[in-house]
């Protein structure tokens, strides 16, 4: 079996915002041409008015949306499943008005059990958001500085003393994602259930050269939150797992959101996830990702969660309510670039602050309008890219006529449309 280029992109599910691609993860990322590749922006924000955004109330109401709104955005949702190959989907959006959850599709493509908004799934590199929440926290408790170096607290990294904890966060440290290492890729697809540690990892990637100069540009990298993971867990004493229990889940409620062991099975009920990875060449047949294990993401992108969670979630990456104290949430809506990009583990495009995920077999969109107050969650059971694809493997049936998208990509730029705020997401290949 060869690994495809979407798991080769660096966690598969590409959202490009702007020069930036915003992915899940286990995978490993695009070289310099691809979205993954960010150019050098301005120094002003891409949220129009962090102080407005960061003074929003704590809570919006949980009454349903008008039946108007209602209408267009199931019309939204159906229009953007009829071109993705996903058995199913479910689709999540907040405003200050109220808010909409629905299920399309199927969860268990051999039961034909029905998706509901209850099911569980993997949420891959959207726990890119949560570890950097956690070392932001750690900042504004003065345990650690973004200007220290990552030689501080783990030893042997390539260009370890020039590399700070913000050049991690921001993706500039110019370390090569320890998925780009082809004997991790072959040991991972001869048998993708066995466990990984994050030294594995590591090892991979520093047997990698360096990309650039540390701080020199953006190259999406998993290696990055591995590595912040490990700081997590050094300064605090404690496994990433209970730090994020403690300081994160449990204060914002976040009852079916968790960092689960490697070989913990999904909580029913769980949405079982279709893929193309590993598969032979030609071979087009969708395997069952659900049982993967994805201890190979870690603080990257091993975290699991319900729809619903992740709407209360969404929108706290705006406010910082509960998380974050007003100055450090403002330091981190200034982060992005006004042109678009990546700040601090979250990227940003007009206005739509935000992270995607993807880690074999699921598929997951998690953006905040900060123009709008809107929350728009997007969870797909399947990673397969559908469009007018390139490089990435489809399905027979693919439409070629869209651009090529992963599929909870495409649903969100559906209903963003719906909503009036579009969001452009450059096609992925």
């Amino acid at each position: 079996m060869k690994p495809h280029r979407s798991l080769l992109l660096a966690a598969g599910a590409v959202l490009a915002v702007a020069a930036l691609a915003l992915t899940g993860c286990t995978a490993a990322p695009a070289p310099a041409t691809d979205p993954g590749a960010a150019t050098a922006t301005t120094a002003a924000s891409c949220v129009a008015d962090p102080a407005k955004t960061a003074s929003l109330p704590a809570t919006l109401p949980s009454t349903p949306v008008s039946s108007t709104l209602a209408a267009k955005l199931v019309a939204a949702s159906e229009s953007g499943r009829a071109e993705i190959s996903s058995p199913g989907a479910i689709v999540a959006v907040q405003t200050p008005q109220g808010r909409w959850m629905r299920a399309f599709g199927v969860a268990d493509p051999v039961t034909g059990r029905a998706m509901t908004v209850d099911d569980v799934q993997r949420i891959g590199s959207v726990t890119k958001t949560f570890t950097g929440t956690l070392i932001l926290q750690l900042v504004q408790e003065g345990r650690i500085s973004l200007d220290d170096t990552i030689d501080r607290y783990v030893d042997g990294v390539p260009n370890g003393a020039e590399i700070t904890l913000d050049d991690l966060l921001t993706m500039k440290s110019g370390l090569a994602s320890y998925t780009l290492n082809t004997d991790l890729q072959n040991e991972w697809f001869a048998d993708p259930t066995e466990p990984w540690t994050p030294a594995q990892l590591l090892h991979a990637s520093f047997a990698l050269e360096p990309i650039f100069a540390p701080g020199a540009k953006f190259n999406y990298s998993n290696t990055n939150f591995i590595l912040l993971g490990e700081v997590i867990q050094r300064v605090t004493g404690e496994s990433y797992a209970t730090v994020l229990q403690e300081r994160i889940l449990t204060p914002l409620g976040l009852t079916h959101t968790a960092m689960p062991a490697g070989d913990a099975p999904l909580p029913d009920p769980h949405a079982d996830g279709s893929s193309l990875q590993g598969t032979a060449d030609g071979d087009t047949t969708p395997v069952n990702a659900t049982e993967w294990n994805p201890t190979f993401a870690w603080t990257a992108g091993q975290m699991i969660s319900t729809i619903g969670d992740m709407l209360t979630w969404g929108r706290v990456l705006g406010t910082g309510h509960d998380v974050l104290d007003r100055t450090t949430q403002l330091d981190r809506l200034e982060s992005m670039p006004a042109a678009g990009g990546y700040g601090d583990a979250i990227g940003c495009i007009d206005g739509w602050i935000g992270h995607t995920g993807e880690i074999p077999g699921y598929n997951t969109s998690v953006f905040y309008d900060t123009t709008t107050d809107t929350t728009v969650i997007v969870f797909a059971n399947s990673d397969i890219m559908s469009g007018a694809c390139t490089e990435s493997k489809t399905l027979p049936d693919n439409p070629t006529s869209a651009p090529c998208m992963a599929p909870a990509t495409r649903v969100f730029v559906a209903v963003a449309e719906a909503l009036g705020h579009p969001f452009a997401a450059n096609p992925a290949s």
